[in-house]
């Protein structure tokens, strides 16, 4: 059956966004403008995990999801990220060089018709995969926006076929101490652990992420497989994943182990609630370093905001 996609509120005419010859080409831009040695530091630090792509990359854009900002320029937001498994440093895409990806499982299991065990390269060309640019907005009051591959989560869940009584989907990153020096600090709850709720699981904004810039995932994004949870603060959206579990139990995320009052289970984005050291009533935008105000659920309430009916308040944002 197919699938109609209704424009959303946030959503702005194809003038506003980077036209996408000009995004895929920049490089030869910068290089006929002499700039050829950003153009090289760029690619080699976005260089992809993994090799041949298969054809699967550049994905077609999904024009039902756009933004009203500039897309975050991929030389920025490539050299700055979170990756604990790494260090937690935020110039972590070196570090992030050892991740080996290629050959990558992930598990399904708990309570779903059969478990299964299948390969990302399997994975990734079982579903049709699109682009969506999505803003994203970390807990730590800074933001970007970033055009993402994959493919919807919802498709993933009704593939792993759950139970009913499923109420829950957890994730788990991998778990190599060898390979990822962070994960020798013990003092560290590993592996990485997130959960959302089927409900959220099924949103249509839920989104496996598998490239980004048009190319297969780098390492530092979360290389070969991640989540994007756009109306949430960008810890919700983990990692690497090697592990999806479907339980009746809420999941324990990592950091909502490490200080259950600073990083809840439920982390949407709202500027009236404060995180216990700092507002959240301001963002700093890569790329411009312009501080902008934050927006309830980061833009997208019209689309989740009913998920959260007649559950408490505040406890939903922190």
């Amino acid at each position: 059956m197919p699938v109609y996609h209704r424009k959303p509120r946030w959503a702005v005419p194809e003038a506003q966004a980077t036209p996408e010859e000009v995004f895929l080409n920049r490089r030869s831009i910068l290089q006929g403008m002499g700039f050829a040695g950003l153009a090289l530091a760029t690619a080699a630090a976005t260089k992809p995990a993994r090799g041949q792509d298969g054809g699967l990359y550049p994905a077609s854009r999904n024009d039902a999801y756009r933004i009203e900002r500039d897309l975050t320029p991929e030389d920025i937001s490539s050299r700055y990220n979170n990756f604990y498994e790494f260090g937690s440093h935020k110039q972590i895409y070196k570090a992030a060089e050892a991740l080996v990806t290629d050959p990558w499982d992930i598990e399904i299991d708990g309570m779903v018709e059969e478990p299964m065990t299948i390969a990302f390269d399997d994975l990734e060309k079982k579903f049709p995969l699109e682009e969506r640019l999505y803003r994203h907005r970390c807990v730590e009051a800074w933001s970007m926006t970033v055009p993402w591959t994959g493919f919807p989560l919802a498709a993933l869940v009704d593939h792993a076929k759950p139970l009913s009584s499923a109420r829950y989907v957890r994730f788990e990153t991998f778990h190599d101490p060898a390979m990822a020096s962070g994960q020798k600090q013990v003092w560290y709850p590993w592996p990485y652990v997130e959960g959302v709720t089927m409900a959220e699981a099924r949103n249509d904004l839920a989104f496996m992420v598998t490239g980004v810039y048009g190319k297969p995932l780098a390492n530092q994004f979360g290389a070969p497989l991640r989540l994007a949870l756009p109306w949430k603060y960008g810890f919700k959206s983990i990692k690497s994943i090697t592990k999806i579990t479907f339980t009746d139990e809420r999941p324990r995320s990592f950091w909502e182990q490490i200080a259950a009052n600073e990083y809840g289970f439920w982390a949407n984005v709202n500027p009236e609630v404060p995180h216990p050291r700092w507002s959240q009533a301001m963002e700093r935008v890569l790329g411009t370093n312009e501080d902008v105000p934050t927006v309830i659920y980061n833009g997208y309430g019209g689309e989740v905001a009913g998920l959260y009916e007649g559950l408490e308040g505040e406890k939903l944002f922190m």
